[in-house]
């Protein structure tokens, strides 16, 4: 099935029919799992001219193309790169896009592991890293200098929620010559589509709602037209390819993909609304609240919420937050998130600069699985109990 297709489909119709026609492949509702390294060409002069659609596996399958093309319907995107992890979705872009001398502004509220790689490789590589604060803004044009190339943009901030304006942020990092990426884990395309909003490159780590059973890891990177051809050789430069057989779950998880989120949302926040009146939390932060002071720009902005927010304890320390963490029975003590089971862990801040609080106390973030809400509002309530007892 070809994008126009499936123009004017609904969500849930686009999951399951985009990527792959069974007609293609002799009426097989899946497309094939190709194991690839060589492919043979039919003559010395296509060889020589590498002209034919598939010349060597890092360059692409049928299998990787059925995914890319999936997400490109979904993120209105010029092409998609396939990547082994959502780590490698962060890290292959910056590569593409930043030089010696450069200078990269990378919001203060990002995933951890981008601040690590930004910290490490990219100033060793002699990229000059600026955070800059979630809540910005059009400000950021203050923050541009001539040698800024890029601006990495999460919202809602890892582990925090804090909402940035994405259009505004967007508008001025243009006006200064810069390229826009944004993490949209959170939201995937479902929720926030960020190239209709002046993003230039959206990432995912595709080993969470897309993938949805904490079984396999992936990442994908959806750029616009002006920036596709230099990503795509950047991931060809680079052979960060990901095996077929992970691509392909992530491709079967992708069918349910809406279905799951919906009940995610639900979930989340029946139990955020709720957990706002229990004793021992101090505040709930999850962006589609009205008490979270960034719902105005939710609201504008996205069409839903997934299911992982933040609480932050009344009080206490680690003592207090491995007490909760420790009395809980369904929720598990992990990281990543997506799947299906809950999840829950305490958020460490330390390494920001300016996006760190205060608050009251511990911050813990729970993923919201699958489970019955009354099962999860019960071991929650546990967890508190504990804590307030520590």
């Amino acid at each position: 099935m070809t994008k126009q297709d499936g123009e004017g489909w609904g969500v849930n119709t686009r999951l399951a029919h985009t990527g792959h026609s069974p007609r293609d492949y002799f009426g097989f509702v899946n497309p094939p799992v190709v194991h690839a390294s060589t492919v043979l060409f039919p003559d010395a002069a296509t060889m020589a001219g590498r002209n034919q659609k598939y010349t060597y596996g890092t360059r692409g399958t049928p299998t990787t193309d059925a995914l890319a093309s999936a997400i490109d319907a979904l993120e209105g995107s010029a092409g998609t790169i396939i990547v082994p992890s959502g780590l490698a979705a962060v890290t292959v872009p910056l590569l593409a896009f930043l030089a010696a001398g450069d200078h990269v502004l990378i919001v203060d509220s990002v995933y951890r592991p981008t601040r690590i790689f930004a910290d490490t490789m990219l100033r060793r590589l002699g990229v000059e890293v600026e955070y800059y604060d979630p809540r910005v803004g059009a400000g950021i044009a203050s923050l541009m200098k001539p040698n800024t190339s890029v601006v990495f943009t999460e919202s809602p901030a890892s582990n925090t929620f804090e909402m940035q304006d994405i259009p505004a942020i967007s508008a001025a990092a243009h006006a200064g010559g810069a390229i826009v990426m944004m993490d949209n884990t959170w939201a995937t395309p479902l929720f926030f589509k960020p190239l209709d909003f002046g993003v230039d490159i959206s990432i995912h780590a595709a080993t969470k709602y897309p993938a949805g059973h904490s079984d396999v890891l992936l990442g994908a990177v959806s750029a616009n037209q002006a920036t596709w051809d230099r990503l795509h050789e950047a991931f060809l430069t680079l052979g960060c390819c990901a095996g077929p057989d992970d691509v392909y779950q992530v491709l079967r998880g992708l069918r349910t993909m809406g279905v799951r989120l919906d009940h995610h949302q639900k979930s989340a926040l029946a139990i955020a609304r709720w957990l706002e009146g229990e004793a021992g939390v101090a505040r709930v932060l999850h962006p589609a609240l009205e008490s979270f002071p960034g719902h105005a720009i939710w609201k504008r902005d996205f069409s839903g919420s997934s299911g992982i927010f933040s609480i932050v304890l009344a009080g206490g320390g680690e003592r207090q937050a491995h007490a909760f963490l420790d009395a809980l029975k369904i929720f598990g003590l992990g990281y990543s998130w997506g799947g299906y089971e809950s999840l829950a862990v305490q958020v460490f801040l330390g390494d920001r600069v300016i996006a760190k609080g205060p608050y009251e106390g511990p911050v813990i973030r729970l993923q919201i699985g699958l489970e019955d809400i009354d099962d999860l509002k019960a071991d929650i309530s546990t967890g508190l109990s504990a804590a307030r007892a520590a």
